[in-house]
């Protein structure tokens, strides 16, 4: 059974219908009824670009903390226009400030650029407004059930203050739907499939599915899941043809490919299929970690969820979690001191976000110095989403998506988990 014979799948029941339902299941219609009128689809929306209009503010008095160089400025000033950073540095630099516009003092407090979580799942408004609060103010999806995630994105391209800005990942690409084959009609052919999405027609086919809809990225898995008790996570579940059948239909669409993964034999198996970034990645292997310096591939490893196993209730899943987070730390200082480049996500998922701070904390106790796990969830994750020119520093023409802090983060990461402040877009956003 293939679907070799299908059409491919149709452009024009796309993405009004497809963003219509996933905005329903998101709980994001009602916001984004009283916004402005959506954008067409090959506009920016689509790409997850910053917004057409945003805020107007000053952040003043504080000590701004660039990622990029670990420069320290005393009694800054950021001057957002439009939702763009359009000056930043000491006060004496930046000079005249406008007049008319809102201030938020930031006298005895630290400035960053806002978070960037670059593994969760955010299903809900709720979930996509909660991610803003604990401080990611940009995002990659690691998949939705039913194209949510292209509905957040769009929230947060017409109303920023309620959305980080998102690359979206739309459906898993995984042997067994279940019910996500309901998410999309042009999915239906693939029901009949006795062993699931595994032939190279099937996986082009989610792929193909995927990118029709509007998806930035593709999201895929090597090996079953940890967070299921009756999954062994270290058994394979596609392998390197598979893989590269999943990356090829990806970069046909110029689109990269994040896939899960936990065993050794998987994450090189991913790896050299030609991924862009490693998901969770516990047991990779220095072999595999020399192949992904060589081909510039992302390390995410996720170390909240994988310690958030370790405090589950089910004991297997708890054991799981005890082993596997110390063996992760020592992957993640082996991955940086090699040179593979990280980027900090949570995996949030399930409506409980977690604050992307709790990542970076994770980052240093793996052995990383404050700052260079700071910029894995500022310039590094930036560049893996394709942001970097947009987000992870408040400097000229950068995003105006601001972190305000109570204490030094480069002594006490913890402050980050605890914003006193979060600004997206130019828009001052309550935190309580």
């Amino acid at each position: 059974m293939c679907v070799e014979n299908t059409p491919p799948p149709s452009g024009r029941l796309t993405r009004r219908g497809v963003l219509a339902g996933a905005a329903a299941l998101a709980g994001t219609s009602a916001v984004l009824a009283g916004t402005a009128p959506a954008a067409s689809a090959s506009s920016g929306a689509r790409r997850g670009e910053a917004p057409g209009r945003g805020g107007d503010l000053v952040v003043e008095g504080g000590r701004l903390l660039d990622p990029a160089t670990g420069e320290v400025t005393e009694d800054a000033v950021v001057v957002i226009a439009g939702g763009v950073v359009r000056a930043a540095g000491s006060r004496g630099r930046v000079g005249r400030l406008p007049g008319g516009v809102p201030v938020l003092r930031a006298h005895g407090q630290w400035i960053l650029p806002g978070l960037v979580d670059a593994h969760i799942h955010l299903n809900t408004a709720a979930e996509a407004r909660d991610a803003v609060l604990k401080g990611a103010t940009s995002a990659r999806s690691g998949s939705t059930n039913f194209y949510q995630d292209i509905a957040v994105r769009e929230l947060a391209r017409q109303a920023p203050e309620q959305a980080p800005r998102l690359r979206a990942a739309g459906v898993f690409v995984t042997p067994d739907l279940g019910d996500t084959i309901l998410a999309d009609p042009d999915l239906a052919p693939l029901a009949r499939l006795r062993d699931g999405v595994r032939s190279a027609e099937a996986l082009r086919r989610v792929v193909e599915v995927n990118l029709a809809r509007g998806a930035d990225t593709i999201k895929t898995r090597v090996n079953e899941r940890a967070g299921l008790p009756e999954q062994d996570p270290l058994v394979q579940v596609y392998d390197h043809e598979q893989l590269s059948t999943i990356v090829a239909a990806a970069r046909r669409r110029g689109k990269g490919v994040l896939c899960h993964s936990y065993s050794e034999k998987g994450c090189h198996d991913a790896v050299t299929a030609g991924i862009r970034s490693l998901e969770h990645g516990a047991f990779v292997g220095e072999r595999t970690l020399h192949e992904m310096r060589r081909r510039g591939t992302y390390f995410t490893p996720t170390l909240t969820a994988i310690a958030g196993l370790a405090e589950s209730s089910d004991p297997v899943l708890a054991e799981r979690g005890r082993t596997y987070l110390p063996v992760l730390k020592r992957a993640v200082l082996a991955a940086h001191e090699l040179g593979v480049p990280l980027a900090a996500g949570t995996d949030s998922s399930g409506g409980t976000v977690d604050p992307i701070g709790r990542e970076v904390e994770l980052m240093h106790a793996a052995g990383l110095s404050a700052l260079d796990a700071i910029r894995t969830a500022t310039t590094g994750a930036a560049k893996l989403l394709g942001l970097d020119t947009t987000a992870g520093r408040l400097a000229r023409g950068f995003a105006g998506d601001v972190l305000v802090v109570d204490g030094d983060p480069l002594a006490d990461l913890g402050v980050l988990s605890r914003p006193a402040r979060v600004v997206r877009a130019g828009f001052a956003v309550p935190v309580a």
